[in-house]
C-alpha cells in the first residue's frame, strides 16, 4: 500500500521534473531516456497516454526516487507528429546530440519501421511501445529491438478465440499502413475454422466508409451461417458508422479487438460483442495494476486507459533490467540482460522472448456490457488467454 501512495503523491512532480532534461549535454549520475512519441498528429491520444503511463511506471518501478542505482532516470521527449522522416531524425539526433542511452516508442507502426535502422546504427536500444505491426519484431527486426507492446499476432490469435468457428465467413475492414495490413496477414493466418471472404482496406484519414461497407455488405450479404465483419483501426475516423447501413438486415455482425475508452463508446452499441483486448483497467487483478489504477484515478479523476497501461510496462521493463545491470546502460550488456528477461505489469507478468524480443503476456477475450455508469461498453472479461496459450510466430528469420 505504501508504494501506490508513494506513485500517487508523486506523479505530477515527476510529470514536471522527468521531462525537463538539460540541453545536450549528458551527466555521469544520470540514465538519459529518450521518448519519441506521437504528442501531436493523428495518434496524439495514445502517445499522451504512453507518455503519461512512463512517467508514472518509473515513479513507481523506482519507488519514487526517479534513480537507479544512485543514478537520475531522465527522460528526453521527442514529437514525431506521426511521421516517420521525422521520427527518424529526431532518434538520431536524442542518441548522437542528447546522448540518450535507451530510446521509448514510438505511437505509429509506420514511424517505428523508419526507426529500426537508426537504432542498429547508433547501437542503442529502442524498446518499442506500443507500436503494433508484426514487422517490427518480425522482418525487419534487428537485435537492438525489443518491444513491450503487443503485437499484430498477438492480436490476432486473441481475437480468433471469439471469432474462429466452423461456419462462420469473415471480411476485414482495416487501414491502408503497416499497422492495418499487418494486422489482416496476422489474423487470416490465426483463423484455422472460419472462412475469409474479403479484405477491405480504407485510407487512414477515411472519414465516409459508406463505399468500403457496401463492399463489405456485397461479399457477405448472400453467405450462409454467421457473418462478421472484424475491424482493426487506429486513430481518427468511425469505422463503426457502417452499422447504420443496416447490417443487422444481412446479418450481419462486428466484432473488433480493444481500444481506447473515447473510442469504445462506439461500442455501447453492441451489447454481447466480443474481441480480445490489450488491456482494459478492471480487468487485470494484481498489484502493479491496483498502483496505476489509484495513481491515475488520483491524478486526472479518471481510469488509465490502454496505452496509459503500455507507458508503464515499458518503465517497469526499463528499470528491472537497469537494476539487474546495476545502473549500467552498456548496450550488449542490456541485451543479454533482456533477452528472456522477466518483469511485472499492469497486466501481470511479461517476458522477452530471446528469438525476436516480442514481450510475450497475457491477452483478455470480452464481452461488451452495456452499462450506464460508464460512457463506453464495458468489456467484460470471459477469459485470459495465456502466453503459453498463444503459439505466435516468430517472424524474423534469425
Amino acid at each position: 500500500m505504501h508504494r501506490r501512495t508513494l506513485v500517487a503523491l508523486a506523479t505530477a512532480a515527476v510529470t514536471a521534473a522527468a521531462t525537463l532534461s538539460p540541453p545536450a549535454f549528458a551527466q555521469s549520475g544520470e540514465i538519459r531516456i529518450a521518448h519519441i512519441y506521437s504528442k501531436t498528429g493523428p495518434l496524439e491520444a495514445y502517445g499522451k497516454q504512453t507518455q503519461t503511463g512512463l512517467l508514472m511506471g518509473l515513479n513507481y518501478a523506482t519507488g519514487g526516487s526517479m534513480t537507479v542505482n544512485g543514478k537520475k532516470l531522465v527522460v528526453i521527449e521527442k514529437d514525431d507528429q506521426g511521421k516517420p522522416d521525422l521520427g527518424k531524425s529526431l532518434l538520431a539526433s536524442a542518441y548522437s546530440d542528447d546522448k540518450a542511452d535507451i530510446a521509448v516508442g514510438p505511437t505509429s507502426s509506420g514511424v517505428a519501421l523508419a526507426l529500426l535502422p537508426v537504432a542498429e546504427e547508433y547501437k542503442k536500444i529502442l524498446l518499442v511501445e506500443p507500436a503494433v505491426a508484426d514487422a517490427i519484431t518480425g522482418d525487419k527486426w534487428n537485435k537492438y529491438i525489443f518491444r513491450t507492446g503487443r503485437n499484430s499476432s498477438q492480436d490476432a490469435i486473441s481475437n480468433a478465440v471469439a471469432i474462429d468457428k466452423a461456419g462462420v465467413t469473415v471480411a476485414t475492414l482495416a487501414q491502408d499502413y503497416a499497422f492495418g495490413r499487418d494486422g489482416v496477414k496476422a489474423f487470416k493466418d490465426a483463423l484455422k475454422n472460419a472462412k475469409l471472404a474479403h479484405e477491405e482496406y480504407l485510407p487512414t484519414t477515411t472519414t465516409d466508409f459508406t463505399a468500403g461497407a457496401q463492399r463489405l455488405i456485397d461479399k457477405l450479404k448472400d453467405v450462409p451461417g454467421r457473418k462478421v465483419i472484424f475491424i482493426i483501426w487506429a486513430g481518427a475516423g468511425n469505422p463503426f458508422k457502417i452499422a447504420d447501413m443496416d447490417l443487422k438486415r444481412y446479418g450481419i455482425e462486428i466484432a473488433t479487438g480493444g481500444n481506447i475508452l473515447p473510442a469504445m463508446a462506439a461500442y455501447k452499441n453492441f451489447p454481447g460483442m466480443e474481441g480480445a483486448t490489450y488491456y482494459y483497467f478492471g480487468i487485470p487483478k494484481n498489484p502493479v495494476n491496483e498502483a496505476l489504477v489509484a495513481a491515475h484515478y488520483k491524478e486526472f479523476k479518471t481510469p488509465p486507459d490502454f496505452f496509459t497501461a503500455g507507458g508503464f510496462s515499458s518503465a517497469m521493463a526499463l528499470v528491472t533490467a537497469l537494476k539487474a545491470t546495476g545502473g549500467d546502460t552498456n548496450t550488449n550488456k542490456l541485451i543479454k540482460t533482456m533477452e528472456g528477461m522477466s518483469f511485472e505489469t499492469p497486466k501481470g507478468k511479461m517476458t522477452f522472448r530471446k528469438e525476436d524480443h516480442q514481450a510475450m503476456q497475457s491477452m483478455y477475450h470480452f464481452k461488451i456490457k452495456v452499462d450506464p455508469a460508464f460512457a463506453w461498453g464495458v468489456p467484460e472479461l470471459v477469459r485470459e488467454i495465456k502466453p503459453e496459450e498463444m503459439n505466435v510466430p516468430i517472424r524474423n528469420k534469425r
